[in-house]
């Protein structure tokens, strides 16, 4: 698995489905679709990956054998929702592919599907993934993410995305269970609450050095944070890691568990791509809020200083 120096991910997936009239209420968000709607989810990387995106990230961020449980369905139906996930990106991936062939546009960049492995917090559905308060010990948590990361990875991703994680013991714990898949390869991405801290308060620099040392983790960085952090936070990251720094900011907004809804000013994160990829970031794309539209700018943008 390569990438180039400064890859493209794609944006936000439940923005996408939200916007074409799918109701993501319900406590398994988009993953819910996964199941109800499974062409919806296909669409949408297949957009991304039109809008110059180099990876899909999987609808499983919220997907989970506690979630579905609870929503009636089967551990087998659980592990063919999340292996779903993974077949859904792969074939947007290859009818992506298959146009740029038809159609003698140029084969740039190599295609890649990213199996999204969301924390604890997210099952909750109270948005403690953004303060990490759930307080479960690291056992506690590997034993929650080793069969769901099973699952994905029977489905053959190219790799996992361990993303919005609030805490240093959480990805610890996502560490060890990576170790019993030694093929595996992911990155892992903090939320934080400001330019130097994860939201559960571990310093960022302290979390880039414990992963630098796992050879599982071919990229670090952080995502679903305000732009205005970004630049901070890429720094501290590169104080104590050479590995790629994966940067996938919201918009800026900030998501009210409670009534279930964004609040505040949309910052549109195509306007600091430059500064970021000054800072040290080398793979970009969107998070929540952002859109197929935000990563053709950031496509455009990152090729423009592609050197010739």
């Amino acid at each position: 698995m390569i990438l180039p120096v400064n890859a493209v991910l794609d944006g936000g997936l439940a923005t996408e489905l939200a916007a074409r009239g799918h109701d993501l209420t319900d406590a398994l968000w988009s993953a819910r679709l996964l199941h109800d709607a499974p062409d919806a989810i296909s669409a949408v990387h297949l957009d991304y990956f039109n809008a110059g995106a180099d990876v899909a990230i999987t609808a499983s961020y919220q997907a989970s054998f506690e979630g579905f449980a609870a929503r009636g369905y089967s551990r087998e139906e659980t592990e063919r929702l999340l292996q779903r996930s993974v077949t859904l990106a792969r074939d947007a991936r290859d009818a992506a592919l298959e146009s740029a062939r038809t159609t003698h546009r140029e084969a740039r960049r190599t295609l890649l599907v990213a199996a999204s492995v969301g924390p604890y917090g997210a099952i909750l559905h109270d948005g403690s993934e953004y303060r990490g308060d759930y307080g479960l010990s690291e056992d506690a948590l590997a034993q929650f993410h080793a069969p769901r990361m099973a699952a994905l990875l029977h489905a053959a991703p190219d790799l996992l995305a361990c993303e919005t994680i609030p805490s240093l013991v959480e990805a610890r714990a996502i560490v060890r269970v990576l170790r019993d898949h030694p093929r595996a390869r992911a990155w892992v991405t903090f939320t934080c609450r400001d330019g130097a801290h994860t939201a559960a308060g571990d310093a960022i620099a302290e979390c880039a050095r414990v992963l630098d040392a796992e050879p599982q983790v071919v990229a670090i960085g952080i995502n679903c944070v305000a732009p205005s952090l970004v630049t901070s936070l890429i720094r501290e990251l590169g104080s104590r890691t050479d590995k790629p720094i994966v940067v996938y900011p919201n918009s800026g907004e900030v998501w009210d568990a409670t009534r279930r809804c964004w609040d505040g000013t949309a910052t549109r994160f195509t306007a600091h791509i430059n500064e970021w990829l000054d800072a040290g970031a080398s793979w970009l794309g969107g998070c929540c809020r952002t859109t197929p539209a935000d990563i053709s700018v950031l496509r455009q943008t990152v090729d423009a200083r592609a050197p010739r």
